[in-house]
């Protein structure tokens, strides 16, 4: 992350800025990038030279340039990432898009004006493939000598690791990936207050008071509503106690967006009592901001998910716990069980390798949002925020 130089202009991703480059070159650039991964069949363990390669450094990449056509004129004319806000300072920052995020905005591009639903179908199950395949890489064990470079290109710190150990602490890429945190190194905010409400993960955050709010600021897809989000219609398992989705009615979000460098376990965002767990199979889209704002787009209620429902311990209120997965991510773990009492801040599961997002619904009154919180998302601004970090507080 980094001030935007003044030189160059931020890039809204549409199809006219790769009008030379197909479906074709897009998803053959990703199969070789997720391939280059695999150490074990002559890939590369820097991933700053294949998924993670930043746009800006693409001139100088041995064959992206190749790939597809018109990445390199892009990369020099624009920079290609989102805005977010430091919420200590309000200093808004630039974060850059790692090369397969920007393939996966073009790829949803094609899935929006294509009229031949085959290549629909061709463009969903390449993702889907690609997705499952960079789980299985970053379960291997040779995927270990990738983590080095991940930290080095995303300069993360090490000190609030629970293993310091990077050569031999962890099995695997995915271990790291899923890392567990010194008990300190999340402290909840406020935590003397048994009526506050805290952020779910280390994330990029947006908080919506009501739907209306969401829909007009946020979230521009044209199906993204509360029964599809928390798929009301599909079938449950028996003898799953899923609450009523008109319980949540009127109802405010928070929407929690994990970049791939983030920790990535969640939290709960106040004191609960878990309940059951809904799957929902779907699509492996980005989840990316751009992605999020564009009309016409469904990322959210289209893609793969895992919906807990939690019982708020003060009101005894529903809470809707939406992990939502997202390209190149391999899987939603839950390390709770249904009855189990978790404390605000306490860990309820994780996110193997790729972006994501969180969403947390709550019933319309139980929550009153952070100012600062709410100011920031009316902007159509994400805030930087870790987890622990105050939300809101119960309304009266």
């Amino acid at each position: 992350m980094s001030s935007l130089p003044a030189s160059n202009k931020v890039e809204v991703v549409h199809l006219d800025n790769l009008p030379n480059a197909s479906h074709d070159h897009l998803l053959g650039a990703l199969h070789k990038l997720v391939g280059e991964t695999n150490v074990v069949d002559g890939g590369t363990h820097d991933i700053s030279k294949t998924i993670h390669t930043p746009i800006h450094t693409v001139p100088s990449h041995p064959w992206l340039g190749k790939f597809i056509p018109g990445l390199e004129n892009l990369a020099a004319e624009y920079h290609v990432g989102n805005f977010v806000v430091i919420r200590a300072t309000g200093e808004q920052i630039f974060e850059s898009m790692p090369i397969y995020a920007r393939i996966g905005m073009h790829l949803l591009f094609y899935g929006k004006v294509e009229t031949v639903l085959l290549r629909n179908k061709i463009i969903e199950a390449q993702l889907k493939e690609q997705s499952i395949k960079e789980g299985i890489v970053f379960d291997s064990p040779s995927s270990v000598s990738s983590i080095p470079s991940f930290i080095e290109t995303y300069k993360l710190s090490v000190d609030e690791l629970l293993i310091t150990d990077i050569k031999s602490g962890y099995k695997c890429f995915n271990e790291f990936f899923y890392r567990k945190l010194k008990p300190d190194a999340r402290p909840v905010e406020n935590a003397d207050n048994p009526s506050g409400f805290c952020s779910a993960a280390d994330c990029r955050i947006t908080v919506f008071e009501n739907m209306v709010d969401a829909c007009e600021f946020w979230v521009k897809g044209r199906n993204f509503t509360l029964p599809n989000l928390l798929a009301s219609s599909a079938p449950h398992l028996p003898g799953t106690a899923i609450p009523d989705v008109s319980v949540f009615e009127n109802g405010s979000l928070a929407i929690h967006r994990l970049a791939p460098a983030d920790y990535h376990r969640f939290h709960s965002p106040a004191d609960v009592i878990v309940g059951d767990v809904v799957g929902v199979d779907g699509q492996y889209y980005t989840v990316n901001p751009q992605a999020v704002n564009e009309p016409g787009f469904d990322v959210f209620t289209a893609n793969r998910r895992a919906i807990l429902y939690l019982t708020h311990e003060r009101t005894g209120q529903p809470i809707a716990f939406v992990a939502i997965g997202a390209l190149l991510v391999g899987s939603i773990i839950w390390t709770v069980q249904k009855g189990d009492k978790v404390k605000r801040g306490q860990e309820l599961g994780y996110f193997a390798y790729g972006g994501s997002t969180i969403i947390n619904v709550f019933p319309k009154g139980l929550i009153k949002y952070d100012n600062d919180l709410i100011v920031t998302s009316k902007k159509a601004l994400e805030t930087l925020v870790k987890v622990g970090s105050s939300l809101g507080v119960q309304q009266e």
